[in-house]
């Protein structure tokens, strides 16, 4: 939860960092954020990055099979850790992070400052609809495929993510509107708590 800074205490980046399984709408909700004069950073961005250049093609595979290369051989922190200097480079001192998938990125994000953890949640036929639809190079091909990206994403500790969140927003039966609507209510009374 985000917390009042002392008096004397120098001002922090303040961070809304975006959990969910993939396709549950975490970017929408992230652009919605992004609105209220947020700096967007999306992780998954941080792994194609990386994965265009070793040179390989930015489809699910490569980009699933880089994100737990890039856990295992460097720590849990990894991807969290490719975004610190983007977070340090922002000058208002809003980021919201879209694609948080454990409390050890988190937990990176807490050194850089305050930190809203909010879930977005959908079931596994809805994520599956939405990952087809939004024609991304990433996207699954398959119902199998679709289940093996879930089980990558639940290896990596999403699921404490999710549980641990400040916030969740079900996302099942909302429109992209309602989605954007709910998700700027919640930041705006989170940023009441803290700015009074």
């Amino acid at each position: 939860m985000l917390k009042r800074e002392g008096k004397n205490s120098a001002p922090r980046k303040m961070m809304v960092c975006i959990t969910g399984m993939p396709g549950a709408g975490k970017s929408t909700a992230s652009e919605a954020v992004e609105s209220l004069g947020f700096t967007l950073i999306n992780m998954g961005d941080a792994v194609r990055e990386e994965t265009e250049r070793r040179s390989l093609p930015a489809n699910d595979v490569n980009v699933g099979s880089l994100m737990l290369e890039l856990r295992k051989t460097r720590g849990t922190k990894a991807i969290a850790e490719l975004c610190v200097n983007k977070i340090r480079s922002v000058n208002n001192g809003r980021v919201v992070i879209d694609g948080v998938r454990s409390m050890d990125e988190v937990e990176v994000f807490r050194r850089e400052g305050k930190v809203f953890l909010l879930a977005i949640h959908a079931s596994p036929a809805t994520r599956y609809g939405y990952l087809r639809s939004r024609g991304r190079r990433d996207a699954p091909l398959s119902w199998d495929e679709f289940c093996v990206r879930d089980m990558r994403e639940l290896s990596v500790g999403i699921g404490s993510s999710i549980a641990l969140a400040d916030e969740v927003v079900s996302n099942s039966n909302l429109t992209i509107e309602e989605l954007r609507h709910q998700a700027m209510a919640i930041i705006k009374r989170a940023l009441k708590n803290v700015e009074g």
